[in-house]
């Protein structure tokens, strides 16, 4: 009997000891590995580029996620993705980390979430002055017709401030954008990031104008809820200092370069830190 509590004891310890470091482990089985796997997908600058001659990516995720690589002391792999298969890619485990993640409480149910990188504000991208220092609640009007990508994270803000105002949904986000030049929508609804770069590729469709009060969001980085504390804590950790200390913005601002946008480019007093 005394043997066989003995066994008894020497497997619960067996399996407690299996039990830490199955869930401590994270960050040692991807020093293990000797990559960092992401998602990314083509052609979302500044977010991801991917050079069809050298097969390199780039933009402020890359250079973020190349960071993180470098603190762990392993090398960053990307794998091709979609924005709908970014949070599935996590779940799944085919990769560790998805950046340039919009936290929403549905979203919350699927993966976790770090500390903020950056905060991004909702805004309208349209060459009308009459919507420029507008409130929200006076957009929210059947005579103005916004254009949005359907089901992103502006389609759901659009759904809860613009209830009243006619809304056209398309698939894609280039979709949105015609629809404003060629005069079916008098505005696009997307964010700063987005509307920055949009404003610069299509002069055609306007300026940046930012309603008030001002709408933020913070972007986070989704992992999976299966990885142990001390990784996720080191994920928000490096995402609270970088953005503390304005790495991220600076990244960011580095990726927008290529399109003529600076800083002075940006509304009086927003910044990508929040």
């Amino acid at each position: 009997m005394q043997i066989f509590a003995k066994l008894c004891s020497m497997a619960a310890v067996a399996a407690s000891l299996f039990a830490t470091s199955a869930s401590a482990g994270t960050i040692d089985d991807i020093r293990s590995r000797g990559v960092l796997r992401i998602p990314a997908i083509l052609n979302e600058v500044p977010y991801f580029n991917k050079d069809p001659r050298t097969g390199e990516w780039q933009g402020f995720v890359i250079d973020m996620a190349s960071d993180i690589a470098k603190t762990l002391d392993v090398k960053l792999e990307v794998v091709e993705s979609s924005w709908a298969n970014a949070i599935l890619d996590v779940q799944s485990g085919k990769v560790d980390m998805a950046f340039a993640v919009t936290a929403t409480p549905v979203r919350a149910m699927s993966v976790s979430f770090s500390d903020p990188t950056y905060y991004n504000s909702f805004v309208l991208v349209s060459a009308k002055d009459e919507l420029t220092g507008k409130a929200w609640n006076e957009l929210n009007d059947p005579k103005y017709t916004f254009a949005v990508d359907l089901g992103s994270a502006q389609d759901l803000m659009a759904t809860q401030y613009l209830p009243k105002a006619n809304m056209l949904r398309f698939k894609t986000r280039d979709e949105a954008i015609v629809a404003v030049t060629t005069g079916k929508a008098d505005a696009l609804v997307n964010t700063m990031l987005n509307g920055l770069v949009i404003s610069k590729k299509a002069p055609t469709i306007g300026n940046v104008k930012v309603p008030t009060p001002v709408l933020s969001t913070p972007s986070v980085i989704a992992v999976n809820y299966g990885t142990d504390e001390t990784f996720k804590s080191f994920v928000s950790a490096w995402a609270e200092y970088n953005r503390r200390i304005g790495n991220n913005q600076t990244w960011i601002l580095n990726s927008l370069k290529p399109f003529g946008i600076e800083l002075t480019d940006m509304p009086p007093g927003f910044g990508f830190g929040g």
